[in-house]
């Protein structure tokens, strides 16, 4: 029996409904082929990844780190409908300071559509959305401009934060420096590899130091070192009393988040 099917089944015999254990083996095995991996090598053995995961699905919220943190976003019977398609329905969700919420579902789900909510940048077809004014948001595609270089994105960003240039750009700099880049002068946007420009992404969303972060799959491209590099970043938003909401396909990263929405339980 295949890898994807063992875990399937396990997922089954642990109580997980049919559909639902076949949208995630199709899910998991998406992700290992993302990466040109076997599957038993990137996760593991089926049976014990099956039941990690389901126990990561199923446990409690462990206790707020700032328990009296303040709620910095709260979703509400959250609903988006495209024409006569429903999206997702329903979708309640509270973070407060100092809390990692992770937004989890199959592609096509409507996960990227829900973070746009949650920015503003989309409205919801019934619902309510309240959010902190300071909000950073990292689009998973987008967000910046092939000819502008980094030094220019900072100072565009900046301005429209109320920075002067040079506190903009020295920001800038100082947020690269934590996912170990620093920005070459001169060189543009359409230059830099994907996930260089993915880190870009992540300093622009930091740049006004928001008390909100947004992130959709935001380290794509990343390579492992970078990747670590970016959770040690999220803790460090957590500890600072931030709260941050990421968007991930990859089922591991659950581990490190406080909440995790499944949003295929609202499709």
């Amino acid at each position: 029996m295949s890898w994807p099917a063992l875990f399937e089944a396990e997922l089954v015999r642990l109580g997980v409904e049919p559909a639902r254990a076949r949208q995630l083996a199709d899910e998991t095995g998406a992700q290992a082929g993302e990466h040109a991996a076997d599957p038993a090598q990137f996760f593991g053995p089926a049976h014990l990844y099956a039941r990690h995961l389901v126990t990561e699905l199923q446990a409690p919220a462990p206790a707020p780190r700032y328990a009296e943190g303040p709620v910095l976003l709260s979703l509400t019977g959250v609903t988006k409908r495209y024409r006569r398609r429903t999206v997702f329905h329903g979708v309640d969700l509270t973070v407060r300071g100092g809390e990692v919420a992770a937004i989890v579902g199959a592609n096509g789900c409507g996960k990227s559509t829900l973070l746009r909510v949650c920015a503003g940048l989309a409205r919801p077809d019934g619902g309510s959305v309240r959010r902190t004014r300071r909000v950073g948001y990292v689009p998973q595609d987008g967000g910046t401009a092939d000819w502008l270089t980094p030094e220019e994105h900072f100072t565009l960003f900046g301005a429209v934060a109320g920075m002067v240039p040079r506190r903009a750009r020295s920001t800038g700099d100082h947020l690269a420096a934590r996912l170990a880049w620093r920005p070459a002068r001169g060189q543009r946007a359409q230059q830099l590899s994907g996930g260089t420009r993915q880190k870009l992404n992540l300093v622009l969303g930091e740049l006004h130091a928001p008390d909100l972060l947004l992130l959709d799959e935001p380290y794509q491209g990343f390579d492992q070192g970078t990747y670590l590099d970016f959770w040690r970043q999220v803790f460090t938003w957590r500890d600072a009393g931030r709260a941050v909401v990421v968007v991930t396909h990859l089922l591991h990263d659950l581990q490190n988040v406080d909440h995790v929405l499944d949003l295929g339980a609202h499709a």
